[in-house]
C-alpha cells in the first residue's frame, strides 16, 4: 500500500481506537502500524510495545496518558475528553492502547464519548493478553480433551465486596480455563474464593509477567499455594494468571526461553532514528528489551553527482554514503565503469542493495584498511562520496598516490536531542550499542557519561573514537554490520550468563 492510500483511509476529524497488543511489536497489527504513521494526535498508554512509536510522524503530537497498574493515573475522564477534543478540532487521532481496545481496554466508554459528540470513530483490535501471554508461556488456553472453554476476568475486584460484579460460585463452577488480567494484588482472595467455591486447591496455575516483552517471567505452581509462590518470586503487574489444567502443559510446551538468547537483557541503540529501528527490531526478535536512545540524526545536503565516465575509482565509506548517492542518481549503470569500493561489509551491502558488487571490500572496516586494500588498485581519478565531516585519511593517503580526488560529501551526521528519560534508560540498560563514530561522540555529548552499560562497537573507527574518550569498548564486532554487532551481543550475554551460573 502507499503512502497516498494510507493517507487516504485516515480522515481528519475522526478517533481510531487501536490496540497495540500484549507488549512484543513484533504482534501489532498492520493496521495499527498504518494508522500510527500519519495520525496528527496520538495519545498512549504506557503498556505499549517498545518500539510502537518508532515510525510516527515527525510532527504529530505525542501526549502520554500513561496508565500503570497500581500507579498514579490519568482520569479516564481525562484521556477520553482529549479524544473529543482532538477530533473536533479536525485532526486524526489514534488512542493507543495495550491489548485490546475493548477487552478491559475501556475502550467501550471512549467509543460512545466519540458518538455522543458525533466523532467518527474506528476501532482497531489487537492481540489480547490473555491470549499472547498464555501462549508465549506455552499455555494454550483451550486444548482438545482438556479445557474446551474460556473466561477472561477482572483481577482488579476485591472479591469480598458486597458490590463486586463477578459471580464467585459461578465462576469456580465454569467448566474451563480461568484468564484473571490485573490480578497479582488480589491472588489471595481470588484462590480463597474459587476454593471456597469448590474449585480444587490442586487445580494447575500459571502466571506470566510482562508477557510477551523481552523480560518476560512466567511461573507455575497450584491454586492453594500460588499466592504465596508470587510473591515468594515477586511476580509484579503487568501479569496475567492462568488457572486451569492446561496451565500443566507450561512445563511441556514453555519454548521462550529457547527462541530468545537475549530475553531479559536491555539493550540501547544509539543510531539515527531511521536504523535504530531495524536494530531494535532485530534485537526484540531475539528477546532483548531495545532501548532506542537515537544520538545522532542524518542530514542529507544538496550535491550534484559528476560524470563518472571521468573518474576510475568510487569509494564509498558509509551506507548512508550510498543510499544518499543512489537517492540523487537512481541508476545503478553510472558505476559500470570505475572500480568500486567499499568500507567495509555493511557498506558492500548497501551497494548490493542498489545492484552493485563492490570491486574492493577491506578486512577492516577502517579508512586505514581501505587504503592497503586498494594500494594495487591503479587510480588516477577517484570519488569518494561520503559524510560531510568524515575523516580524510582516504583522499589523503590517495591524492599523495598522484590521484585527483574529488570529495563528495552527500549528508551531515548532527546531534539529536537526547531527553533525560532516555538517557537514564540507556545509561541503566545491560548493553549500550555504537554504530559510528559520530554517534559515540554525540551520546557522549548528551548523556555526559558511557559508563554503566557494558559497551557494544560495531568496528574499528567506533571502537577508536570510544577510546578517545576513555572508554574501552567491551565488545567489538567481529563482522562489521549490524547483524555481526548482535551476534557479537548474543555471544558476550550467553558467555556472562554462564559465568555467572
Amino acid at each position: 500500500m502507499s503512502d497516498d492510500d494510507i493517507t487516504e483511509r485516515l480522515a481528519p476529524g475522526t478517533a481510531y481506537l487501536v490496540g497495540s497488543g500484549p507488549g512484543d511489536r513484533g504482534l501489532m497489527t498492520a493496521r495499527s502500524l498504518e494508522l500510527l504513521a500519519t495520525a496528527d494526535v496520538i495519545l498512549y498508554d504506557k503498556l505499549i510495545p517498545d518500539g510502537a512509536l518508532s515510525d510516527v510522524r515527525e510532527d504529530a503530537i505525542l501526549v502520554d496518558v500513561g496508565k500503570i497498574g497500581g500507579g498514579k493515573q490519568v482520569p479516564q475522564e481525562t484521556t477520553t475528553a482529549l479524544v473529543v477534543e482532538h477530533a473536533l478540532a479536525g485532526r486524526s487521532v489514534v488512542r493507543l492502547k495495550g491489548g485490546d481496545p475493548f477487552v478491559f481496554g475501556r475502550g467501550g466508554e471512549e467509543a460512545q464519548a466519540c458518538a455522543a459528540a458525533a466523532v467518527p470513530f474506528e476501532v482497531v483490535p489487537g492481540v489480547t493478553a490473555g491470549i499472547a501471554a498464555s501462549a508465549y508461556a506455552g499455555v494454550p488456553v483451550t486444548q482438545r480433551g482438556v479445557a474446551a472453554a474460556v473466561a477472561f476476568v477482572t483481577g482488579h475486584e476485591d472479591p469480598a465486596k458486597p458490590e463486586t460484579q463477578i459471580d464467585w460460585p459461578a465462576l469456580a463452577a465454569f467448566p474451563g480455563t480461568l484468564v484473571f488480567y490485573m490480578g497479582v494484588r488480589q491472588l489471595p482472595r481470588i484462590a480463597e474464593q474459587l476454593i471456597a467455591g469448590g474449585r480444587s486447591a490442586d487445580e494447575p496455575v500459571a502466571i506470566v509477567q510482562r508477557g510477551t516483552y523481552g523480560d518476560q517471567r512466567s511461573i507455575r505452581g497450584v491454586l492453594s499455594t500460588i499466592a504465596a509462590d508470587a510473591e515468594a518470586a515477586q511476580i509484579k503487574p503487568p501479569s496475567i494468571t492462568v488457572i486451569g489444567p492446561v496451565a500443566a502443559l507450561h512445563d511441556e510446551l514453555a519454548w521462550l526461553d529457547a527462541a530468545r538468547p537475549l530475553a531479559g537483557v536491555t539493550v540501547a541503540v544509539t543510531r539515527a532514528r531511521a536504523q535504530a529501528s531495524a536494530l531494535a527490531a532485530r534485537l526484540r526478535t531475539l528477546g532483548a528489551t531495545a532501548i532506542e536512545a537515537p544520538a545522532i540524526r542524518i542530514e542529507p545536503l544538496e550535491a550534484e553527482v559528476p560524470d563518472l565516465t571521468t573518474y576510475d575509482l568510487v569509494a564509498f565509506t558509509s551506507p548512508n554514503a550510498v543510499d544518499r548517492f543512489f537517492a540523487l542518481v537512481r541508476d545503478a549503470r553510472v558505476l559500470a565503469g570505475p572500480t568500486v569500493a567499499a568500507i567495509g561489509p555493511g557498506t558492500a551491502r548497501a551497494l548490493r542493495a542498489h545492484g552493485i558488487a563492490a570491486d574492493v571490500v577491506p578486512p577492516r572496516s577502517i579508512a586505514e584498511s581501505l587504503v592497503d586494500a586498494l594500494a594495487e588498485v591503479p587510480v588516477t581519478r577517484a570519488l569518494i562520496p561520503r559524510a560531510e565531516e568524515a575523516r580524510d585519511v582516504l583522499p589523503d593517503a590517495l591524492a599523495a598516490r598522484g590521484a585527483e580526488v574529488t570529495v563528495l560529501p552527500l549528508y551531515r551526521t548532527v546531534a539529536e536531542p537526547l531527553d533525560d528519560t532516555a538517557r537514564d534508560a540507556a545509561l541503566g540498560a545491560r548493553y549500550a550499542t555504537f554504530t559510528s563514530a559520530s554517534s559515540v561522540r554525540f551520546f557522549h555529548a548528551a548523556a555526559g557519561t558511557l559508563e554503566g552499560p557494558r559497551i557494544v562497537s560495531i568496528g574499528p573507527a567506533t571502537s577508536a573514537a570510544l577510546r578517545e574518550l576513555g572508554c574501552e569498548p567491551d565488545v567489538e564486532a567481529e563482522v562489521h554490520t549490524p547483524d555481526g554487532l548482535v551476534a557479537a551481543l548474543v555471544a558476550d550475554a550467553a558467555h556472562h550468563a554462564q559465568t555467572s551460573e
